[in-house]
């Protein structure tokens, strides 16, 4: 099972354009991205861009990118036409979120053991939900899952719902589980979904997996311990400079 990492990175951010070239102590946010997936066992990992900064700076520091459409409107559009685009052959994509610049390489390397199964199409990762502001927030995605470790559903709103019991009482209560926004896919399962139709389900809680769910797709889970740092802000950015070595 030959399986490569894709790092999708866009320029312009809506929330913080030139967001992959921000400085991280002296490097890159995308390079500290490339740096920790080349820490795991990807056979390959490359950048799939859209602006040619990007693109010089990836090869600046000795990584690997392909261009691709800026119109794509998520990073598994964007994963789907790169993995096309690169000349060797791949069973299997770790879509690598481009601005976890701390992305833990163990998790990576889950993701791929996971793939790798020939009963899995699609796969992520989950952790223990432990403050009632992340699971009552809609920034944070919930996930329940089945016993054989499968997705059952997604959704922005705490999911197990528990009737009869006060939310003051439902971290005591219940077991809750937060979504990793990181992906693992068969290669011909990526091109099937990106051939998908929009879902109701997804346009009604913003999740293009519940497309994937709505299709008859299946998304084996695993359960780790914690979460990466995302960059999602410059303030975001601030912290990420402060926690960095």
């Amino acid at each position: 099972m030959k399986v490569v990492g894709i790092i999708p990175a866009r320029y312009n951010s809506t929330r913080f354009p030139g967001k992959p070239l921000a400085m991280i102590k002296g490097k890159t946010m995308i390079q500290r991205v490339c740096e920790q997936a080349w820490k795991s066992k990807l056979d390959a990992v490359v950048v799939a861009t859209d602006d040619i900064r990007i693109a010089d700076e990836v090869l600046k520091f000795g990584g690997k990118y392909v261009m691709t459409d800026p119109r794509h409107q998520s990073g598994t559009d964007r994963c789907c036409e790169a993995v096309q685009m690169l000349e060797e052959q791949y069973d299997a994509v770790i879509n690598i979120q481009g601005d976890e610049p701390f992305i833990d390489p163990r998790h990576i390397d889950l993701l791929v053991d996971l793939i790798s199964r020939d009963d899995t199409q699609l796969a992520s990762l989950v952790k223990r939900v432990e403050d009632a502001e992340d699971l009552f927030g809609s920034t944070k995605v919930k996930v329940v899952m089945d016993k054989t470790g499968k997705a059952l559903y997604f959704s922005r709103n705490p999911i197990p719902f528990m009737q009869n019991v006060a939310h003051e009482k439902w971290m005591q209560k219940g077991r809750f589980y937060q979504h990793i926004g990181i992906y693992a896919y068969k290669t011909e399962t990526l091109h099937q979904i990106a051939k998908m139709q929009p879902s109701a389900l997804e346009q009604a809680e913003s999740l293009e997996q519940l497309r994937w769910l709505e299709n008859g797709l299946s998304i084996r889970m695993a359960v780790v311990a914690g979460e990466s740092v995302s960059i999602d802000t410059p303030d975001d950015l601030a912290k990420a400079r402060e926690m960095a070595q």
